[in-house]
């Protein structure tokens, strides 16, 4: 039996606290940057292949935007936040506080929306991150995010590049940002935390959910 087969609803149900814990930390944050009651959730979390991870966020030729870290520390890995454009719209909006502000009609793209949706990804990534070490008590430590736009398939094999792809799968964890009261939606986004193969066993075991039975 692989690895992966072994993985099982119990852990995917640890990982799924640990992302709401960490959803719970970046929006107090971002409440604070906003001046707003922002609320998170992650109504999802669940393990794929890199074809169903392109998928997931709207196929390989879909832009989107997306922040690209390298995790280091007693764990290494990579880790996505990938947004799609309408969502990134929304977050720049409710961050400059200008309803009518288009990001998808941007050409080049504005330093201070950039700039907007960098903060995001240090926000989320840094909040989920503090989440799964005060988990496992395992020292983790992300590299400098690293912004892009552009097409899902492109971005994914950049970022994993350097890697040979050393990783089969990743995890997902589904994201959902809206501002308290409002009925015009909610903003969706993925993290894609894709663990070097020896790392997923030394976090399921880290957490007491070992994959040896």
């Amino acid at each position: 039996m692989s690895f992966i087969e072994k993985i099982n609803s119990l852990h995917l149900d640890v990982l799924k606290e640990i992302g709401n814990i960490g959803a719970a930390h970046a929006a107090t944050a971002l409440s604070g940057i906003l001046n707003q009651k922002i609320e998170m959730s992650v109504p999802n979390v669940r393990i794929v292949s890199f074809d169903q991870m392109m998928e997931l966020a709207g196929g390989p030729e879909n832009v989107v935007a997306s922040v690209f870290l390298r995790l280091e520390g007693d764990v290494t890995g990579s880790m996505f936040f990938i947004l799609s454009l309408p969502a990134a719209t929304y977050f720049i909006q409710q961050m400059i506080g200008n309803d009518s502000f288009i990001f998808e009609s941007e050409s080049p793209h504005s330093e201070m929306s950039l700039s907007c949706l960098q903060e995001l990804g240090n926000i989320l990534s840094g909040s989920y991150l503090s989440s799964l070490s005060d988990f496992t008590n395992l020292y983790l430590y992300p590299s400098v995010p690293s912004l892009t736009i552009d097409m899902v398939g492109a971005t994914i094999s950049f970022g994993l590049l350097e890697l040979s792809q050393v990783s089969d799968y990743a995890i997902v964890i589904d994201t959902v940002l809206e501002k308290e009261g409002d009925g015009s939606g909610a903003m969706n986004g993925h993290f894609f935390l894709l663990p070097d193969p020896d790392s997923f066993e030394v976090i399921f075991n880290s957490l007491g959910v070992a994959t040896d039975g």
